[in-house]
């Protein structure tokens, strides 16, 4: 089965979706199943995990919505408030919808670098792995430090880290991005997407060659066992086609065996989200 570990539907809102700025009029508008359909059935992809864009419960319930209508949806990361006093009822309530698998916060745009060792999110993550929820880390360099210090103190939980943490392939900047890839690697319950990477380069004047000692460093710390694709359609048209996105990985991965192809391509997200 080859999932695209990674992508988003929403209903455009000008307020609630103010994050797409005056630069980002191609995703400006609603995306559905209905456009991805198409996409998926040309590039042979057989489901998807549909991740939330939104911080809301509302979000969570609209992605549930969408996977009782439309098959392609073999799974959610929807967004439950983790720092809630009330997260056990929360996740009582999601636990009875079996299409989500795990849950996400937008940790990237906390200006906060403790925001993933405050004592109430923490709390949230534990009662993630009560559930056997997974949680996405979405993040930004300054909150390396707390990352690292989140997953060393919940060893028994289940993390993905979203764009390889978002590289800056657009400088060429590296030393501190490898570094900090190897020592989360180096923790057997985390692992990598290898998605949202032409954005996170020059959106006009990219080359696949750009990519290539990124996901290398990625792919060497993580080892082929623990990565997986994940589109990040629409954000990606950005930068690329969706076409274009399976290409940057497909030239990466070149040299991974039968049997390593497909694992990427599906069979690790099927595995770590249960699908």
């Amino acid at each position: 089965m080859r999932i695209d570990a990674h992508q988003h539907f929403w209903l455009y809102d000008p307020v609630r979706d103010a994050w797409i700025d005056e630069d980002m009029l191609a995703i400006r508008r609603h995306f559905m199943p209905t456009d991805l359909a198409p996409l998926l059935k040309a590039n042979d992809i057989d489901g998807v995990v549909a991740v939330q864009a939104d911080q809301s419960h509302q979000e969570t319930q609209f992605l549930l919505d969408l996977s009782t209508m439309y098959a392609m949806i073999k799974g959610i990361v929807g967004w439950v408030d983790l720092q809630s006093d009330e997260i056990e009822k929360y996740l009582e309530h999601f636990n009875q919808y079996p299409a989500i698998k795990g849950f996400r916060h937008i940790v990237e745009a906390e200006p906060d670098p403790d925001f993933l060792v405050r004592p109430a999110f923490l709390n949230g993550i534990k009662q993630l792995t009560k559930y056997d929820y997974t949680y996405d880390l979405l993040i930004r360099p300054r909150h390396y430090a707390s990352t690292l210090a989140c997953v060393e103190a919940n060893p028994h939980q289940k993390f993905v880290l979203d764009h390889m943490a978002k590289p800056d392939i657009k400088t060429g900047a590296f030393e501190e991005w490898a570094s900090f890839m190897e020592k989360l690697a180096s923790f057997p319950n985390v692992w990598c997407k290898l998605s949202g990477l032409a954005t996170e380069a020059d959106w006009k004047n990219w080359k696949l060659a750009d990519f290539a000692r990124y996901v290398s460093h990625a792919v060497a710390c993580f080892g082929k066992d623990r990565m997986m694709f994940g589109s990040d359609w629409p954000v990606c048209l950005l930068a690329a086609s969706y076409e274009e996105s399976i290409r940057i990985v497909e030239h990466q991965v070149s040299d991974f065996s039968r049997e390593e192809q497909e694992a990427l391509w599906g069979g690790n997200a099927v595995r770590f989200y249960n699908i």
